[in-house]
């Protein structure tokens, strides 16, 4: 079992030029999907639905463009940490903990892009998203 614990960075409009920047500055592997890709008008359909640059240096941040409909407002929500596993059962285990007093913004479910997927916002005002890695 193995769970990792990534930065991710939220952009309105600017998530692929920041990947491409971070690409660029660590030498790492870009990896985007787009509103379009999973056919979803919940942002225009050429923006970053999620995203990733992977370094072999160990280096590793997620970002996405946040959609029109959810208020994003510099400093005020600039991140999550994604906990990202291999096992549901661990990650099931980890959102009830972290859950405890927390504000579910997306439930923990299967998603177009993962076995499971949820967002919560805990009583520290952390914002969390877990997710299975599709296999």
């Amino acid at each position: 079992m193995s769970v990792a614990t990534t930065t991710h960075l939220n952009f309105r409009g600017r998530a692929r030029e920041a990947l491409e920047f971070y690409r660029s500055a660590t030498g790492g592997e870009l990896t985007v999907a787009t509103y379009g890709d999973l056919g979803s008008d919940a942002a225009p359909a050429e923006q970053v639905v999620w995203g990733q640059v992977s370094a072999p240096s160990g280096f590793r941040v997620m970002a996405y463009d946040v959609p029109p409909a959810r208020p994003l407002e510099r400093g005020t929500d600039p991140f999550f940490v994604s906990l990202r596993g291999d096992d549901p059962a661990e990650v099931q285990r980890l959102w009830e903990a972290l859950g405890e007093g927390a504000v579910v913004v997306v439930p923990l479910a299967p998603s177009a892009w993962a076995p499971l997927y949820g967002m919560l916002t805990d009583r520290f005002g952390v914002t969390w998203v877990l997710d299975v890695a599709a296999g």
